[in-house]
């Protein structure tokens, strides 16, 4: 495996997350020995195998620090490919059940992750997937702020009334407009936007793109990756296979591009504002 362009490996690591802080990423994929390829020529990770009871799956390791997760799609699923993000829990199956009474749906678990942890991976009402892990041995991501981490994530919805409340009652985030988020680089000052905050802090945004959001992909939620430098990041996407969706542009908190794998699935790339 080659170094990732512009790789930086060292950044500051985290601790146990507070629930319904976004601490983990992980993409299902088809090929999977493919996707870590580009992933790794792209970030500079490698890969170790995750718990057995997810089948194929990879831990991605930046600097000997887990970031992300990559795993198999059995070969009849031909559902869209999406980065799907994991909300700390302090109980999955109390939070699961929470899911379902404010509207929606548990689609896989809770169940024993070996002694990693506990999942459960859900949708809301309208549809976007996400998932809760309650960590044991494994914490999810614990490293931040270098090229190739998870630096931010975003839900692309129809109109964020319509889940706001969801996510509000779900574990308790304070809503804010979103002029602090990251938004993609055809955001405006109309748009439909709102930010969740745990402690004033911020942790997600969610945002209504209305008739604009791809119907063959419908809600789901962008998971942004820090990079030295965006446009060079995002010529190395399309170098090793992947394309770009949107053009790099300059955003309060950072140079930002949306792209996509050789799989399809995006992924928003994020340099920070100096």
């Amino acid at each position: 495996m080659t170094e990732a362009q512009g790789f930086e490996p060292h950044g500051e690591t985290h601790d146990r997350y507070a629930p319904g802080t976004p601490c983990w990423v992980s993409l299902m994929v088809h090929g999977l020995t493919a996707t870590q390829e580009f992933y790794g020529e792209l970030f500079g990770w490698e890969f170790l195998p995750g718990p057995r009871q997810l089948g194929a799956y990879a831990r991605a390791l930046l600097d000997g620090h887990d970031v992300a997760g990559i795993g198999q799609l059995p070969a009849d699923r031909h559902l869209p490919v999406a980065w799907t993000p994991y909300l700390a829990s302090d109980d999955v199956d109390r939070d699961a059940e929470r899911v379902r009474l404010c509207g929606g749906t548990v689609g896989v678990g809770p169940l024993d992750a070996g002694d990693a942890g506990r999942l459960a991976i859900c949708s809301d009402p309208a549809g976007a997937v996400f998932g809760l892990w309650q960590a044991s041995a494994h914490l999810g991501t614990t490293v931040a702020g270098a090229h190739g981490t998870p630096a931010w994530n975003e839900l692309l919805t129809f109109d964020t009334e319509t889940v706001t409340k969801f996510y509000e009652t779900l574990f308790g985030y304070d809503t804010t407009p979103a002029a602090d988020a990251p938004s993609a680089p055809d955001a405006d000052a109309d748009i439909d936007a709102v930010t969740l905050r745990l402690d004033t802090h911020p942790v997600a945004a969610l945002r209504g793109l209305g008739p604009a959001l791809p119907r063959h992909r419908g809600p789901h939620w962008l998971t942004y990756f820090q990079v030295t430098d965006t446009d060079t990041a995002l010529a190395r996407v399309t170098s090793l296979g992947g394309h770009t969706l949107t053009d790099p542009a300059d955003t309060p908190l950072g140079r930002v591009a949306t792209a996509s794998d050789p799989e399809g699935a995006p992924f928003a790339l994020l340099q920070r504002a100096s």
